[in-house]
Formats: C-alpha cells, sequence, structure tokens
C-alpha cells in the first residue's frame, strides 16, 4: 500500500490555479521528489498534504488514512521541516527539541533520549546549550531536520530542506538523508537543487503551473527525453550551424550558445572538432537540470 496517494488535487486563489489536477503516490521507503520553478504548486501541495492549507477538490489519504477523518492520527506519523525557520528563540538546542516533543504527548524522559540521540546524529551535540540566535543558518536547517523526526516519523516531509546553505553543510545533509532512506524512512521532497534531486529521488515528478509535466525516476526522464549527452558550443558561427543541420540533431538555441541532445556524442564531437571548431565546444553527460529547463523553460521566474 502507498504511503501517500494523492488524486486530483485542486487548489485555486482567485484566478490562479496554483494546483490544478495533481495525483501521484508515494511508496513504502522510497524518496520522492517534487520538482519545479517558482510558483509552480510545490509548497501549496506540500501544505494540502498535511492539513495547513485546505484543498478546493481531489483525494488525499496517508497511511491508507482519509485526511479529513484521520488528520491527528495522520499528524502523529509524519515529520515536517518546513522552508521557514520557525524555531523557538526563547529555548536552548537542546530544549527545542524536548519542547516539540510535547506535541506529540512522548514522556519527557524518552524525549529527553531522543533528543540526544538525534544532537549526536545531527553533529549537534557541542551546541546543546547554546540559544538559536547565535546558530548559523546550516546548524539551523539541521535543528530543523532533527526537530522533525523527533516522533520518529514514517514519513518525512522536507520543503526545499538546504536552500541557502553552504556547500559543505548541504553535504552533511544529503549524507544523513541518505542514511535515513537506508534506514527505510519514506521522504517526500521539494528542491530547487537538480544534484539534490538526482541524489536523494528515487522517482520525481516535474509540476509547472500546477500540472505534473513528467513522472518517473531521474535517470530514465533524463534518457528518454534530453538523451546521454548535451554538447555545449560557445558563439556559433554559421559554418557551425551549417554543420548541425547536416547531422540532422536536435539542437536548443540559445543565441550565444547552442546545446545539441545526443544519444551518443562522441563520434559527433570528434567530427565538429576535428573538422569545423576547435575552440568552446564542451561534451558532458546530460543531467536532470537540462530536462527541467528543456521542460519548464529558461524564462526567469518572480
Amino acid at each position: 500500500m502507498a504511503i501517500l496517494e494523492v488524486e486530483s488535487l485542486r487548489k485555486s486563489y482567485g484566478s490562479l490555479n496554483a494546483v490544478d489536477g495533481l495525483s501521484f503516490a508515494v511508496q513504502p521507503g522510497e524518496c520522492f521528489g517534487l520538482l519545479g520553478p517558482n510558483g509552480a504548486g510545490k509548497t501549496t501541495t506540500i501544505r494540502m498534504l498535511y492539513g495547513y492549507t485546505p484543498r478546493d477538490a481531489g483525494h488525499l489519504s496517508l497511511f491508507g488514512l482519509d485526511i479529513d477523518k484521520d488528520l491527528r492520527e495522520i499528524k502523529r506519523r509524519i515529520g515536517i521541516c518546513q522552508q521557514e525557520d520557525s524555531l523557538d528563540p526563547d529555548l536552548s538546542v537542546r530544549n527545542n527539541l524536548v519542547g516539540y516533543a510535547r506535541y506529540f504527548a512522548i514522556p519527557r524522559q524518552v524525549a529527553e533520549r531522543r533528543a540526544d540521540e538525534l544532537l549526536g546524529f545531527f553533529a549537534l551535540q557541542n551546541r546543546a546549550e547554546d540559544k538559536i540566535s547565535v546558530l548559523s543558518g546550516g546548524l539551523k536547517r539541521r535543528l530543523m531536520l532533527a526537530r522533525a523526526l523527533v516522533n520518529q516519523p514514517e514519513l518525512l516531509i522536507l520543503d526545499e530542506p538546504t536552500t541557502g546553505l553552504d556547500p559543505q553543510s548541504r553535504q552533511l545533509l544529503w549524507d544523513k538523508l541518505e542514511e535515513l532512506k537506508r534506514q527505510g524512512l519514506t521522504i517526500l521532497l521539494t528542491t530547487h537543487y537538480m544534484e539534490e534531486a538526482e541524489r536523494l529521488c528515487d522517482r520525481l515528478v516535474i509540476v509547472d503551473h500546477g500540472q505534473i509535466l513528467v513522472e518517473g525516476k531521474p535517470t530514465a526522464l533524463v534518457r528518454e527525453r534530453v538523451g546521454h549527452t548535451v554538447l555545449e558550443i560557445a558563439d556559433p558561427d554559421q559554418k557551425v550551424r551549417d554543420f548541425l543541420n547536416r547531422e540532422s540533431c536536435r539542437v536548443e538555441d540559445l543565441g550565444r550558445r547552442l546545446l545539441v541532445y545526443l544519444d551518443d556524442g562522441d563520434e559527433l564531437f570528434l567530427k565538429l572538432t576535428r573538422d569545423v571548431r576547435t575552440e568552446g565546444c564542451m561534451l558532458r553527460p546530460a543531467g536532470l537540470e537540462d530536462l527541467f529547463l528543456k521542460l519548464t523553460g529558461r524564462d526567469l521566474r518572480e
């Protein structure tokens, strides 16, 4: 049975269809990604999943329970790490965890033991008595994630958990999330980092304008929709363009740069650099970012 089932989910704000008929399911033990540009409907969807935002239409069930009838039981079994910092500034690092455990009626002694375990897991034990105001952004995100695990949830919901972090903090959180996956925890993740999604997600959907564009395994989607390799050509002249036309390539023309999507680009790359252009050409593996931009466009979203 799926941990989470979403069917024809809808949410509108006036004339804006923020979520426009989303349907997907998350299986036990997998990390499922919800990707999309700003305004695609990701956060609205996440907030409907744990009852914060009421939906206009559609069906939601978690652990086989109806969210309208069993919201209290569902909340007891999920952990949520939101985008915004909601730590209590008046409490120490450790007491943020112990205090949060009271929402789940966890006995004090058990809560203290659980807090110490999580502080150790996220390498926060040396900051246990610090106030929140002295923590860096990376430390706060680690504490937010630790807090989401206080109740030992069956489903962990992460809304852009590493936004704004430095590379070291991001890598540490990825390592910890991978360890939680190995322990069998089910994770629902929204992120703007394509590397994060490629590394963590077993399956994902890409959403835009409240609708699902594609769904599947990251590597399979990239191979199917983009190819195996991408040839980037800077400042292409007419000679280069004529060459690519003769080769009948799939080309995305960005003006000062061409992207050529290939299933196997070695032979074409050698031919191009030998016979046409020796500089400004780069052959690299195709990635999730190529697929994301191809589907959602390259215009800046506000």
